[in-house]
């Protein structure tokens, strides 16, 4: 079915750009007209929405007079989106692990062939990853990445393995800047963070990388170590695994699948984050919370060989009883060179 929709919807875009006349309109404008390309446009997954605030936040920062139009990544678009789309001077792409190298196979940014003219030399990444590791990139997605991505500015992305898989196809004005939700946490922000444990601990589950011996593990460590523990619901699907691998912990209380639930148990403070949601554990950060993130794939990983983020791999779920027993000075290196030379190469638009 997934594949008779990306067909539909590529040849429609196709064909209907082919006869497509741009519309470039000349006048001058006091504003400038940016689009940003929106995972958390229909997404059930609220880290989604933790990146776009970031984003958001830091383009407002540099364009603080223009004028902002959402449009989706994890949607199809119609042909009258993808024209609107056209008619914005940059469109920025929204952090999340979109990138990948079979653009043909893996959805997780719903582009195709149809939008190469429509957004040639329009898009521009602003901290992206890639899907998982893979491969190379195959020649439908190189020819997609190279139409369509500015060649007038750099590329922000999020770890030097997404760098470097664009490299590989000629694409080299792209930086590491690491992911823009970690661009506020610097050496004065983590001197905010606490270096002991707390008497409670946030936590998360991640559906789709299920491991229930090694998640009922992390959840049974927390329960055995912290008065309380929460488990917030990133997604519904985590509450449907959750109900698969509960043992009757006495201790645990769900937490709604909202960010204002979320932004508001992390704001009571004296609360540890463990858990294996990336940016579940990144907002912790932001709110100056303890973290300790278990990565589930290459993700968190990636991040943490950059910037030094708290991360260890689900496997190695033993190992946080050491974090919670022990100090923990939190110490992110952010690339704050490459991230003022991203924003510098935008000056050209302002």
């Amino acid at each position: 079915m997934n594949k008779l929709i990306f067909l539909k919807a590529y040849l429609r875009g196709f064909i209907v750009s082919k006869f497509k006349v741009q519309n470039n309109n000349a006048e001058t404008n006091r504003y400038k007209d940016y689009g940003i390309l929106n995972p958390s446009i229909g997404t059930a997954n609220l880290g989604d929405l933790i990146i776009y605030d970031s984003v958001y936040s830091k383009l407002r920062n540099i364009y603080p007079d223009d004028l902002f139009t959402d449009f989706p990544t994890q949607l199809y678009t119609s042909h009258d989106a993808m024209i609107s789309m056209n008619e914005r001077h940059l469109l920025f792409v929204s952090g999340t692990n979109l990138l990948s190298s079979n653009l043909d196979r893996i959805f997780q940014w719903k582009i195709h062939f149809g939008h190469k003219r429509l957004l040639k030399n329009k898009v521009v990444l602003m901290g992206c990853g890639w899907w998982q590791y893979q491969g190379g990139i195959n020649k439908y997605t190189a020819a997609i990445y190279k139409t369509i991505l500015s060649k007038d500015v750099l590329h922000s992305v999020r770890d030097e393995y997404t760098a470097n898989k664009l490299k590989s196809i000629g694409i080299n004005n792209v930086i590491n800047t690491s992911c823009p939700t970690l661009w506020s946490l610097s050496p004065e922000k983590c001197k905010q963070i606490p270096v002991s444990k707390a008497s409670e601990v946030v936590t998360t589950l991640t559906f789709y990388h299920k491991n229930s011996e090694l998640d009922k593990t992390m959840l049974r460590i927390l329960s055995e170590n912290y008065n309380k523990v929460y488990l917030w619901i990133q997604g519904m699907n985590d509450f449907h695994y959750y109900n698969e691998i509960n043992e009757n912990f006495h201790n645990i209380e769900l937490i709604s699948p909202s960010i204002e639930a979320y932004n508001n148990l992390l704001e009571k403070g004296n609360i540890d984050y463990i858990g294996t949601r990336l940016h579940a554990g990144v907002r912790a950060l932001q709110k100056n919370i303890r973290t300790l993130i278990l990565a589930v794939d290459n993700r968190a990983i990636e991040i943490s060989k950059d910037v030094n983020l708290n991360v260890i791999k689900r496997e190695d779920v033993l190992d946080m009883v050491n974090f919670i027993d022990n100090d923990y000075v939190t110490n992110i290196k952010l690339p704050t060179g490459n991230i003022d030379k991203w924003i510098s190469s935008l000056n050209k638009y302002k």
